[in-house]
């Protein structure tokens, strides 16, 4: 394996947009990141080191309570907000079920909300536990801070790309598609056990948190490198959406994540994607990936894909099959 490191960019000028010279400077690292590698760390990203902790914290309390409590907000509960727990090899990536257990949560919304009132799949109501009461909390304070950091990347990502700083937030993401997951990876005895196969994020652009166990790798151009955890710094990576729409530019990398014998691991990824009811079509921006220039999986992403909801909506029924009935689809 590549020793390789991924790029560490100090996204804190990015937060406060105070400092024009370092804004620029912040807005080149990303753009050069995402070319190479479609991943980098980000510190002086506004998140709390008592915000991580309590997280942390709650997480170990859920996943050590008994299956039957847990199952109390199983996902079959959660209706077209598609929230709620599901047990280890309950998820499948490319058709293979992942060693990890997961609660799927998302941006609360009330009965009021016009996406609600809509009835949009992936909007509404997170289901929260009776038994560990401080979950909520610490994934509400960790969701906004991720949530500031996500919305201070994607003006770097714009002014990376040549365009305003305020072009996706007027427009693709003015009303992101906001998903959090918090992830348990048990411990195998297996120290080549992938907790996730080989893949790349659907959506728009990843903020990973993690534990100090380590086990995400990502497959670069000379070969699959370690992304060890770094202190409080975010591990940052392009989705599929920004490879569309840069046609290449940006690039969604493969990663996995491989579970270390006897160590059980915990992340935190926040998916901060287009608005539900968004077309996402190619930028009119220079740099490109050559025509002839083929992903990893084979898969066109140039190809026409309607709005981000019809393109998700098939993903998700693609990872839980047995979740994905008529209750899913978009209205109407």
């Amino acid at each position: 394996m590549s020793k390789t490191g991924l790029p560490i960019i100090d996204i804190d000028p990015l937060l406060h947009m105070s400092d024009d010279a370092a804004v620029a400077d912040r807005a080149r690292q990303i753009d050069a990141a995402c070319r190479e590698y479609g991943f980098f760390y980000a510190s002086g990203h506004g998140i709390g080191s008592d915000t991580v902790s309590e997280l942390l914290d709650a997480s170990h309390a859920f996943f050590t309570l008994p299956e039957s409590e847990k199952a109390k907000i199983a996902m079959d509960k959660g209706g077209i907000a598609w929230r709620g727990w599901f047990p280890v090899a309950g998820e499948l990536t490319s058709g293979v079920p992942d060693i990890k257990e997961g609660l799927y949560l998302g941006e609360e919304l009330d009965a009021d909300d016009p996406r609600v009132r809509d009835r949009l799949p992936l909007h509404g109501p997170n289901l929260w536990p009776e038994a560990t009461p401080a979950l909520r909390p610490a994934v509400e304070a960790y969701v906004g801070a991720a949530t500031r950091a996500g919305e201070a990347l994607i003006r770097g990502m714009a002014l990376a790309l040549g365009l305003g700083a305020n072009h996706f937030a007027n427009g693709l993401t003015r009303n992101p598609t906001l998903l959090f997951r918090i992830f348990h990876y048990p411990g195998t005895e297996d120290a080549q056990a992938l907790g996730v196969g080989e893949h790349s994020d659907y959506g728009l652009l990843t903020l990973l948190g993690q534990d100090d166990k380590g086990g995400l790798e990502v497959r670069t151009r000379d070969g699959w490198i370690d992304v060890p955890p770094r202190g409080d710094a975010l591990v940052i990576n392009v989705g599929d959406m920004f490879e569309r729409l840069t046609r290449g530019r940006f690039r969604s990398a493969p990663h996995r994540v491989v579970n270390r014998s006897g160590v059980s691991r915990f992340s935190f990824p926040l998916f901060f994607d287009p608005d539900f009811t968004a077309p996402v079509e190619p930028l009119p921006i220079a740099g490109a990936a050559a025509p002839d220039e083929k992903r990893w999986d084979d898969i066109d992403l140039h190809a026409p894909i309607g709005t981000y909801g019809d393109y998700l909506l098939g993903k998700v029924s693609k990872v839980f099959p047995e979740l994905a009935g008529a209750e899913l689809r978009k209205p109407g």
